[in-house]
């Protein structure tokens, strides 16, 4: 027989799941936790505010596709984790959060630190448990990690009293564990996917539809962000010649150099993309979810197209857009099935050719479009000194001087304008190597998770790319990433002002600044090198690559012109067709 406390289960049955490093913070209702923790085998991250927690998971998950754990302690700790949570079931980011609970007997009495976690996360996670006994966790924990890769992947929360991390108990043999991956099959589910039988059909006549197309365009969401999807569509663009357009979410499945890839679509997507999209006559959506951002005006989005769409969950089919043809299923089984039966048809065809010369016409005539309005001084004022999309394009170029390679570098960032045009303009050429927050939009999202993709990598170099509004959203992080050594470089670009609110109160609210612009700004340099970092001003030093790419942690500060917009930009209410391109005159 086995006699072991909760805490005992709780490490054990992690490192049973594979996990190697959490991060957290402790307090007291997870002391009993943070004990044996120390005992065990597993590396802690200690951060500086819970809600970093949460996103050194999101970073450690979103760059190897695996799911990573975080654990705080009651109350407040719960509370600010809920934030990263939040983001991580938007994205459908699988994480393990853990969180501390007061004694089972105190619950309900408005104890010390008590919250009821288990309610405020049920809404914003894939699943929540409330743990009761120590014995619970023996079949509790091997769950939550089936529940947050099977289907469409998620948070899970493990809330967990105090005097059940205490609890001793006798069992016979530690449960055995099967490392979950994204083909993991949950009878939940598998309930919702397209019945077996219907599949041949259904890739047969999608193939059809694409073949046949004149005007075949790939869509491409976050669901393709793994290699085995990545290759899968790489074969299918190569098959069809098709041209393709991402979500933000989605950038990074097929190189950026592809000639045909005509970029990010919606409000602040290439015009090229938008126009595309809205001339298509099949469009293949993989993975997406034609979320408000991406779509903008539903009418006019994609008004000619048949829309053949692909995704593991259900209740995204038809929700925005009706589809011609649709399955439900993982993309790592689909896509293998579509490819060959491209391939073999393809060879079959009488109108292949034909539809293959008018599709190339097309694709031709959006690629001199995309060539003609995609530039890097679209939304440069002149005369306005560093040209922000310029440096980030650059990036991987200057890595490259000092021996990073392109492929070595994963780039994370927050929110705001430095967003857009990181999406819009650094050459991302692999899948997996863009992290940043998409639909909840979370800003301090950027740092932590550079953080965890740095634990979970420690062979490539992390670039962060942030602005001076999002950077003070969790800027203490930058004592975890010193204690840590990691090798991660912040770029803040500093405008002075909270650069995306700005420029929509430019457009939209006649220039009227409420509350947008910062009063002071903050020394930057001197912030990172009071936390033990190498920090350096790229506008007085030229050579500031030398050491940002080199060994360990460092920031650099970029001056950038408080003027600068994110062009094009599409308004509230008008089609994607008919954003704003050009900078409004003073």
């Amino acid at each position: 027989m086995i006699k072991a406390t909760g805490s005992q289960i709780i490490c054990k049955m992690l490192e049973l799941e594979g996990i190697t490093t959490v991060a957290g913070l402790p307090g007291g209702y997870i002391l009993p936790l943070y004990d044996e923790l120390n005992k065990s085998g597993i590396k802690h991250v200690l951060v500086r505010q819970e809600q970093a927690a949460g996103f050194i998971a999101q970073g450690m998950t979103r760059s190897t596709g695996k799911p990573a754990v975080c654990m705080v302690t009651s109350g407040p700790g719960a509370m600010n984790l809920l934030t990263a949570i939040g983001d991580a079931r938007c994205d459908s980011i699988p994480i393990i959060a853990i969180t501390g609970q007061v004694n089972t007997n105190l619950i309900g009495t408005d104890a010390f630190q008590e919250a009821d976690t288990f309610g405020l996360s049920f809404p914003i996670t894939k699943h929540s448990m409330m743990i009761k006994s120590a014995r619970e966790l023996l079949t509790a924990i091997p769950k939550a990690f089936e529940i947050a890769v099977s289907g469409r992947p998620g948070p899970v929360l493990i809330d967990i009293p105090k005097d059940v991390q205490l609890e001793t108990i006798e069992f016979e043999k530690w449960p055995d564990i099967k490392i979950q991956s994204k083909d993991t099959h949950s009878e939940f589910a598998d309930k919702f996917k397209t019945p077996v039988k219907f599949i041949p059909e259904i890739i047969e006549k999608m193939a059809e539809c694409l073949l046949s197309s004149k005007k075949t365009l790939l869509f491409l969401g976050g669901g393709t962000v793994s290699p085995v999807v990545s290759e899968c569509v790489r074969k299918i663009v190569s098959e069809l010649s098709a041209g393709v357009t991402t979500s933000l979410m989605g950038i990074g499945c097929v190189p950026r150099s592809y000639e045909y890839n005509f970029g990010m679509v919606g409000m602040h997507g290439t015009y090229a993309a938008n126009v595309a999209m809205h001339d298509a006559d099949v469009i293949l959506a993989l993975g997406v979810r034609f979320d408000d951002r991406a779509t903008g005006v539903i009418s006019k989005f994609c008004p000619n197209a048949r829309i053949l769409h692909i995704d593991i969950d259900a209740a995204e089919i038809n929700k925005i857009l009706d589809s011609h043809l649709s399955l439900v299923e993982n993309l790592e089984v689909a896509l293998p099935l579509l490819a060959r039966e491209i391939i073999e048809r393809r060879k079959e065809s009488k109108d292949y050719e034909k539809a293959l010369s008018e599709r190339k016409k097309w694709l031709d005539s959006m690629k001199k479009l995309l060539a003609e309005t995609d530039s890097v001084d679209i939304g440069h004022p002149e005369g306005a000194g560093i040209n922000p999309r310029a440096f980030i394009r650059s990036i991987p170029e200057l890595a490259a001087k000092v021996g990073v390679e392109s492929d070595d570098i994963i780039v994370t960032t927050d929110v705001g304008q430095h967003q857009m045009w990181t999406a819009q303009f650094y050459p991302f050429e692999k899948t997996g190597t863009f992290l940043t927050s998409g639909s909840l939009g979370t800003m301090g999202f950027g740092l932590p998770a550079a953080i965890g993709a740095a634990l979970a990598n420690p062979d490539k170099r992390i670039v962060c790319i942030s602005g001076d509004g999002s950077i003070l959203m969790n800027i203490q992080e930058l004592a975890t990433l010193a204690e840590n050594k990691l090798n991660v470089t912040v770029i803040v670009l500093q405008n002075g002002t909270l650069g995306m609110v700005r420029q929509q109160q430019e457009y939209l609210f006649n220039k009227n600044y409420s509350a947008s612009i910062f009063s002071y700004v903050p020394d930057f340099v001197q912030i990172a090198s009071g936390f033990g970092i190498d920090a350096f001003d790229a506008d007085s030093n030229a050579e500031w690559y030398k050491r940002a790419f080199s060994s360990g942690p460092h920031l650099v500060k970029v001056d950038i012109a408080m003027g600068e917009n994110v062009l094009p930009f599409v308004a509230a209410g008008k089609a994607n067709t008919e954003p704003f391109r050009e900078l409004l005159s003073n």
